[in-house]
């Protein structure tokens, strides 16, 4: 049996989690409020660790590494191969238990179809659906086992990720993985039959499989003479939400960070209150530390108090982290070329294949990226995945370049504007007029704005969603046009963006054109605009539109300026698809 310490937990790619004695198994029943079960198939789309053929599933399992270390984090520590073996064989057991309720399902859902008293015509599509579903399940039986926590693992045994011992270590524990979970679908093949479409002789030139047959003759002499249970066995997913159920790095990756900064309002006359930041209007903050949680461990260990620890200063706090395995093993430290080595290493003992990123600094050149997939290539990578810093909003990034909010104000000097700027354009109703907004982008982020009735000169564009800005001279003045595609790929453009425009539209879209540029943030770019007091109500109603324009391009979660709810009054409000969302009560200003 096996100790309840999450040592495996299993999800779909993107299904639910729900528990089959000591496991979490992944799979895709969800049930109603009421009780009543419903039945909905959520994994009909490749994952990037299985790519999959039309109709089959992605089913995941991780296997949490960290748990197999004896005495952590101690000279004495030492990874339990006899037991990762022996739970790699039972996971695999698990996994093919997990396709018989698959199976399951399908037969109750198929058998609902043909209750159902729709005509046969109407119900024909999605019976076909389900048994095309239904034969490729049984046909192949594909698993999908994996692990996490491969970075803490490395830090528990001391041993730094990245470096020639990791991908020694690293190769020789999924390679142990590997035979054990083929060794389980070779046992479950002689129990329970193969898989229906096994035949050895086509896998005779596989390279997998002959890695295996070299690695355990006898395992591969019984696999020929008894099949084995399942196409394929092994994957390295992502494990997001599993590494965060099991408090420890995901996947193969490195520790993103160890310790960052957090910060809560607090009340000063409080007992034990520990003031660090006192904002514009008075509200008092306190400063902690968010310490990643096998790191806690590590302190432990090593005799430091907690608390103590989390009050010492950034200097002091830093050459702690400098003795822990963590260090420079992070992922912004990681070398890029041993981490795609280690990828390499990992895939030879993975049949499907492997999702991990390499980091990489915002100054990243292209020449550098290209040196990275060919890399890759070159070391048996099935598939890369390179992250740039700040190349996307909404996800994790680095601080450490970030520096604390200073009370002195600073100008900014806006950037040269590029001769072309891909832009957006965006219909809204002034009154009874139709009217549209071009809204310039300068690395994918509002840099100007244009707008127009579009009975005038942007008629056409309110058949367009996309094109781009071109800024020239004409007689010593500035000219802006606009160029887009139409639907047999010829470029159309309209010339002078501004020659029909209102003076005063046009001159308060200067205005927001110039904060735009110069940086300040969407949220409060809005609030300003949402503030202005205008003479008429067709002006009015020409803000609100520019509004709604610039709030598309707020990333979804992003909080306002100011963003209490004014429905249960609390600090939950953020936006959502252009709108403001409260976390807390659902209020929606869109409803």
């Amino acid at each position: 049996m096996l100790r309840a310490n999450h040592r495996v937990v299993s999800g779909a790619g993107c299904g639910c989690l729900w528990p089959v004695g000591q496991f979490f198994a992944g799979g895709w029943a969800s049930h109603t409020r009421d009780g009543k079960e419903k039945f909905g198939y959520l994994n009909q789309k490749n994952c990037g660790e299985i790519p999959l053929c039309p109709y089959d599933s992605c089913r995941l399992l991780a296997i949490n590494l960290l748990s197999y270390v004896q005495k952590p984090f101690t000279p004495e520590a030492s990874f339990d191969f006899d037991l990762f073996k022996k739970h790699g064989a039972l996971a695999q057991r698990v996994m093919d238990d997990i396709i018989d309720l698959e199976l399951e399902k399908i037969e109750q859902i198929l058998a609902k179809i043909i209750n159902d008293p729709e005509p046969e015509a109407v119900k024909a599509t999605e019976r076909d659906l389900w048994l095309k579903i239904r034969e490729k399940c049984e046909q192949g039986r594909r698993t999908g086992i994996g692990i996490t926590a491969e970075g803490d693992m490395l830090a528990a045994l001391g041993i730094r990720y990245g470096s020639d011992e990791s991908l020694d270590f690293c190769e020789n524990l999924h390679r142990t993985l590997a035979l054990a979970a083929y060794r389980g679908s070779v046992n479950l093949a002689r129990e329970r039959g193969p898989f229906p479409i096994y035949d050895s002789n086509r896998e005779q030139q596989n390279p997998f499989v002959q890695r295996l047959r070299e690695a355990d003759p006898d395992l591969y002499a019984d696999m020929v003479r008894y099949g084995r249970r399942n196409i394929a066995l092994l994957t390295i997913a992502p494990t997001g939400t599993t590494s965060l159920m099991t408090q420890t790095t995901s996947g193969l990756e490195p520790v993103f960070r160890i310790s960052y900064k957090r910060r809560k309002k607090v009340n000063p006359n409080d007992k034990n209150v520990r003031v660090t930041f006192t904002d514009e209007v008075g509200d008092s903050w306190e400063d902690y530390h968010v310490f990643h949680i096998p790191f806690r461990q590590w302190l432990l260990t090593k005799g430091y108090d907690l608390a103590a620890v989390d009050k010492l200063p950034e200097a002091e706090l830093q050459h702690i982290i400098e003795q822990s395995p963590w260090y420079r093993a992070s992922a912004e430290d990681v070398d890029w070329v041993q981490k795609v080595h280690l990828q390499g290493r990992v895939q030879k003992w993975v049949d499907h294949s492997i999702s991990v990123t390499v980091n990489v600094p915002e100054d990243a050149t292209e020449e550098l990226i290209e040196k990275i997939y060919l890399t890759g290539w070159e070391a048996g990578c099935k598939g890369m995945t390179v992250y740039r810093e700040g190349s996307r909003s909404g996800v994790l990034v680095s601080d450490k370049k970030k520096d604390e909010k200073k009370d002195d104000f600073t100008e900014t000097a806006a950037p040269k504007r590029p001769k072309v700027l891909d832009a957006v354009v965006v219909s809204f109703m002034n009154n009874d007029e139709r009217w549209v907004a071009v809204v310039g982008l300068y690395q994918n982020r509002p840099y100007e704005i244009f707008t127009g009735r579009a009975v005038d000169s942007f008629s056409i564009l309110t058949q367009v969603s996309e094109g781009k800005v071109i800024k020239l001279k004409e007689n010593g003045k500035n000219r802006y046009d606009f160029q887009y595609e139409d639907k047999s790929g010829y470029k159309v453009t309209i010339e002078g963006l501004s020659r029909t425009f209102n003076k005063e539209y046009w001159n308060y879209a200067r205005l927001i054109s110039g904060i735009l540029r110069h940086g300040m943030p969407l949220p409060y770019v809005v609030e300003v605009v949402e503030n202005l007091h205008l003479d008429t109500a067709s002006l009015n109603n020409w803000k609100n539109g520019v509004v709604r324009a610039l709030r598309k391009f707020i990333p979804d979660g992003t909080e306002p300026s100011h963003n209490t709810c004014p429905s249960c009054k609390t600090d939950n409000l953020v936006y959502q698809e252009g709108c403001l969302h409260c976390k807390n009560c659902g209020h929606s200003e869109c409803n």
